[in-house]
Parts: C-alpha cells; structure tokens; sequence
C-alpha cells in the first residue's frame, strides 16, 4: 500500500539558544524487556545537550512519504550558520531510546523450604520486544518582509535560514518557493516572529540524498548560544489531528533538567505486575501510559528516566561511551575522567488545546535517580514439603490477586479477562514417605 505523502513536517521542535521524594533504590533484578520509542507511531524525539547558554540540538526524523515533498521548520534563536549545522547519527537517538527506556524485571522466589536451588537451574530468560533562492526574487521578498540571511547545503538538506516581519508574509514566501504548507501556518508563526526568533528552514537535495546511500533521511544537528531554554511544540501542531507523543532527552552535566511552565510527574513505576505481562508488556505500558495521561487531565508531563550516563541498573542497554555521548552533542566531556552527563528523558502527549504555551526547562543540580520499572516475581512451583511451605502459598496467592487489581487500577482492564491469564500458583507438597526415600 502506497506510503500516505505528507505535504509537510513542520517538526514541533525549536529551542531558544536554549522530583521526587525518594532517590530510587538499587536492586538486583533481572532486566526483561523495554518500552522504547517504537511503541507509537506519531512519537517524535529530540536530543537537547545543554550546558550554560550553549545548545547542540538534534531532531530525528521519521518522515514517511515522498522525499520530494519534506520540508522542515524550525524556529531558532539566531542566524545559524554553515559550520553551526551537521547531519546526525540516527543510531545514537536508538541508543539514548535504548539505555533510558521504561523497563520490566523478573525475580524467582526461591525454595519456601529453604532447599537450595543450583544456578543452572534457574533460568533467566529475557524477554524482548525486546535551496537556493534566485537573486531575482530580492525585491519580491523584501516587500514580503521576508530576508534571506543564510542558505547552503548539509549533507543530504538544502538549508535556508530566514528572518521575518510578519507571518503572512513569510507564509506566503514559504509557498512561493515551494514549501506545500497547510493555510492555517501564519498564526502560529505569528508569535514567534513577534519573539524575533529566526527560521531555519530545510528540504531534501535530492541529488545529494541519492548520494548518500541512506534509505531514510539522517537527523539535523545544530549547536547555537542563547539565554533562551524552551522548545517550541506550538508549531508541529499545525497539521495536526490528534495527539501526538515527544520525548526529549536532555543532557547536562549539572543534573536533572526540569519544565518549568508545565506540571511533570513520574510515571507509575516499582510495580509488581502479573507473570503475564512478559509477553504483553508493549501493550501494557500503551494503556499504563494512556490511563495516567488522562487521569492527570492531559495537560502534563511524564518524567520516565533521570539517571547518571556512567552506569544503570537494571541496564536494559550499555551506558554510552565517550564517543556516543559526543555524537549526541555532548561538547563538554573531559578526556581524562569519566563522563559528566546526567540524561533527564521527559514524554509529553500534547494536543492543541492542553498545550497552549512552548515547553520551558531549566537546568538544575538534582542528582536523584528514576526509571520507571516494572516488576514480575515468579512464584516457586517445584514441590515443597514443610510448614513454611503451606504459608508461601497463601502469600503468592494474595500477592497475584493483589497483582491483578493493580494491572486494573494502572490500564482499566476488565479484571475477568486478567484472572483467566495469570497461572494461580497451586499448593505442590511432596508425599510424607518421599522424606525418608530421598
């Protein structure tokens, strides 16, 4: 079936030169499965490295349609130029994904009759879902109150960073030119032409695309200094239908990176859920996700993963090395020591009407960890033959119905369909003779 075209992607992203009670605890489980970008389809990511006034950002795209038909617009802070722009590394968006993904552990209870059970025979498994403008143009644009300020080439994009007066004018030369924009553009680049912020607008070279050998288009990278820390979401909004998922991985070598205009709170995390979910775990966290975005009334934030870079645990993937960490933007490491990047992931599911402002964060010192983790404990089913045994079971009983009213609470499943996929652990006692046999 033919790939829908998208006349546009005017990405949500621009950055003006740009908690929790508890620290998590550390444990020993073992690392199952992730919730990472690719369980939605309308999720966009964005790298912010930031430190003081300086900004690398970096924006993924995962344009699907006609490479004729891309364009991009971004507002920025200031003219950018040439050497102020790079083609990215999509796989270091995967590995940042990967390593700050929610994530599902398992624990097996051992013997309740204190037997000890040979290594080799408790097996860990993971499970995984596991463009140029022609000289004779300079009249109409001024009249239009648009200015050219920079164009050149990256890669596989041709680049024109534009300054305006007004948004009529700036949508009108966006057209003129060949940018396929929805009608309803100039109000909402209204506000920002009023910010005196500047356009950095890309399409695909098509010659240098061939080029490449690429078979999707490469992130754009662009490092710039500015006061200014927020990101401008109003923009992706205009051809919009419903809501659409972000999640921003921002770097810092101070702490924790924080919105400041937006309540944020923590996914629901250090949940014992039922056996079951191994297997449906993209499906669980989609729902757990949903529930909690609706009941926080939409207009929120959720912080899934505030950690160190040097270490994790559980890992669901490799700390990136020094060199990843440069390939995402980090200019600020120091060769001699080990890396000082605290990674802060943020998720936002935004509509128009819940989101009326751009995102404004700020860097601050809080060192506290989080991850939304998501616990299974496999009950012990081996025969067991003491007094201690008899109580175990009652517990894991209790603990599974326990477990079951949580998924409830968390997805708003129907708890009959629940109960008939959790294997109720049964009561497996040995026979009184078997004592004296062994």
């Amino acid at each position: 079936m033919k790939i829908k075209r998208l006349f546009i992607t005017l990405i949500l992203l621009a950055i003006a030169v740009i908690s929790f009670p508890e620290p998590a605890r550390a444990f020993c489980g073992f690392y199952v499965a992730k919730a990472d970008a690719k369980l939605y389809n309308k999720s966009s990511q964005v790298i912010i490295a930031r430190n003081g006034d300086r900004t690398v950002l970096t924006m993924a795209n995962d344009y699907q349609g006609e490479i004729e038909d891309f364009a991009l617009v971004v507002p920025v802070p200031v003219i950018l130029t040439q050497e102020q722009v790079q083609v990215g590394n999509s796989k270091i968006i995967e590995r940042l994904d990967a390593f700050s993904a929610p994530r599902l552990v398992e624990y097996f209870d051992s013997d309740p009759c204190g037997i000890n059970v040979r290594p080799e025979d408790m097996l860990y498994r993971t499970r995984g879902e596991t463009v140029a403008v022609p000289q004779s143009r300079e009249k109409t644009d001024n009249a239009l109150g648009v200015t050219v300020e920079q164009q050149f080439t990256v890669g596989e994009y041709d680049i024109v960073i534009l300054s305006a007066k007004e948004s009529n004018g700036l949508e009108t030369w966006l057209k003129q030119n060949g940018y396929k924009i929805p009608s309803a553009a100039s109000q909402l680049l209204s506000p920002y032409i009023r910010g005196g912020l500047k356009f950095f607008v890309a399409k695909v070279n098509l010659q240098e695309y061939a080029n490449t050998g690429f078979k999707s288009l490469r992130p754009l990278m662009m490092a710039y200094e500015s006061p200014k820390f927020m990101l401008p979401i109003r923009l992706g909004m205009i051809n919009a239908k419903d809501e659409q998922d972000l999640i921003v991985y921002l770097l810092s070598p101070k702490g924790q990176i924080e919105l400041t205009n937006y309540r944020t709170i923590k996914i629901p995390s250090d949940i014992e859920v039922p056996e079951f979910i191994a297997q449906e775990f993209k499906n669980f966290y989609q729902a757990m996700f949903k529930k909690s975005h609706e009941r926080a009334g939409k207009k929120i934030a959720f912080l899934e993963y505030t950690w160190d870079t040097n270490n994790c645990d559980p890992c669901s993937a490799q700390p990136l090395n020094s060199e990843e960490l440069k390939q995402a933007g980090v200019f600020w490491l120091n060769s001699d020591r080990l890396p000082n990047v605290f990674i802060t992931r943020l998720r936002v599911r935004y509509a128009r009407d819940k989101f009326p402002e751009d995102l404004q964060f700020q860097e601050t010192a809080n060192h506290q960890l989080f991850q939304g983790r998501y616990i299974i404990h496999h009950p012990y089913r081996e025969e067991a033959n003491c007094d201690a045994a008899k109580d175990y079971y009652q517990s894991v009983k209790k603990r599974q119905e326990k477990e079951a009213q949580t998924l409830v609470q968390l997805t708003g499943w129907n708890i009959n369909e629940i109960l008939k996929k959790i294997n109720f652990v049964e009561a497996k006692q040995n026979a009184w003779w078997n004592s004296i046999w062994r």
